[in-house]
């Protein structure tokens, strides 16, 4: 069934010439979305003041950002817009996520197989260049329109390991032990051989066609808007500044910056401090 599927998608494909011309590109816009579901003392938090909390959170994650493409790079980064105020609730409490930053940059090349990526870790930016991974896509017959395209469905099944890290308020309930767990995580995508690119957001790539939608179990990330062939030239090139580094020795830094972090608030939020939620990122 996959090959039936693959064969059909890349007949349809054939027939976009415009898409094929040496010259095209194109700019699509998506909005992310994030579950958002903590736990914290209900002793000093009311069942309203946490109902707040989690919407303030659902705001702070729903963002937009642009994906330029042509027909082998990609460059993905959010679409900077003015800054709003740390939310608040109540009692002088403030709410601060910590998590990617406005200056992180994507860019991919799926011809080449390789990433820069540019991110914000705290305040010190990194360069990481690294391979493209190979992402194990499972081709589905099911189709639904995103918009005016037609697209189709593939899966992504992989274990990963995910950190739960708690929370501490007023120093009176301890929830702020870190608890590592293996997870499966099943990711959906949706993509479209009409524009018959192997690009999309994140760090997605390799279906035979643009990704419109991807929901990894917590988060969505839906194409809202596409431009083809828009009518002044994109600059897509790859980012250049941060410290140069690659994606294991990334990961190692960015693990320990956690730990850091995660102790260092330790039995804070007394007498009105801010509570440092990190969910993702």
């Amino acid at each position: 069934m996959t090959t039936v599927i693959r064969i059909l998608i890349l007949v349809l494909a054939a027939g976009f010439t415009a898409v094929n011309a040496q010259d095209f590109q194109g700019e699509a816009i998506y909005r992310t979305q994030r579950k958002v579901n903590i736990k914290l003392d209900s002793t000093k938090m009311s069942g309203e003041m946490q109902k707040q909390m989690q919407e303030m959170l659902k705001k702070q994650f729903q963002k937009t950002f642009v994906l330029n493409f042509d027909k082998e790079q990609s460059v993905y980064k959010e679409e900077l817009s003015l800054s709003t105020p740390q939310p608040s609730v109540g009692s002088g409490m403030m709410v601060q996520t910590l998590g990617g930053g406005s200056q992180d940059i994507l860019w991919k090349n799926t011809k080449e197989g390789r990433f820069v990526n540019q991110t914000d870790l705290m305040g010190k930016i990194f360069l990481i260049q690294d391979s493209l991974p190979k992402l194990d896509w499972e081709l589905k017959k099911d189709t639904k329109y995103i918009g005016q395209y037609t697209c189709y469905k593939a899966t992504l099944t992989r274990e990963i390991e995910v950190v739960k890290s708690g929370i501490s308020i007023n120093g009176d309930k301890d929830l702020s032990e870190d608890k590592t767990t293996k997870e499966t995580q099943i990711i959906t995508a949706w993509y479209t051989p009409e524009i018959p690119v192997n690009h999309g957001p994140q760090k997605y790539q390799g279906l035979p066609g643009l990704i419109l939608e991807v929901n990894d179990g917590s988060q969505t990330v839906i194409c809202s808007k596409i431009i083809l062939n828009p009518q002044n030239p994109i600059d897509i090139r790859a980012p250049k500044k941060g410290k140069e580094i690659n994606q294991e020795d990334f990961d190692v830094i960015q693990e320990k910056k956690r730990e850091e972090l995660i102790e260092s608030f330790k039995g804070r939020g007394r007498d009105g401090e801010s509570i440092q939620i990190r969910i993702g990122g």
